[in-house]
């Protein structure tokens, strides 16, 4: 079992930045994929970012690449969302999740179905 605690969001201007922080527990967080999904009011749940374990590969929507930037930090069992250039269409609810997919790809890690667990979901609002 894996709990995961996100940091509060935050608002901010348009090309602002924000980080959120996931903190999981447990002490296999290496062994677990991590994921940062958004949604926003009235639309699906949508992919954002995803890390492999082991921080060997990194995957990204095209509506964020060039501005975010996830990473984990394993001895402190969590995962980060380094926002930036924000944009108000980047404002959503955002969820951490982990989970262990069969293979560390873009497929697997940008799919919600993958993950096991996730955060309670923290608000982002970008004000324009």
């Amino acid at each position: 079992q894996v709990q995961l605690v996100e940091s509060r969001g935050g608002l901010a201007q348009a090309g602002g930045s924000l980080r959120l922080s996931c903190a999981a527990s447990g002490r296999t967080f290496n062994t677990y994929a991590m994921g940062w999904f958004r949604q926003a009011p009235g639309k699906e749940r949508d992919f954002v970012a995803a890390i492999s374990w082991r921080a060997g590969s990194t995957y990204y929507a095209d509506s964020v690449k060039g501005r975010f930037t996830i990473f984990r930090d394993d001895a402190k069992n969590t995962v980060y969302l380094q926002m930036n250039s924000l944009k108000p269409e980047d404002t959503a609810v955002y969820f951490c999740a982990a989970g262990r997919p069969l293979a560390p790809t873009y497929y697997f890690l940008s799919d919600t179905l993958r993950y096991d667990y996730w955060g309670q979901g923290t608000q982002v609002t970008v004000s324009s």
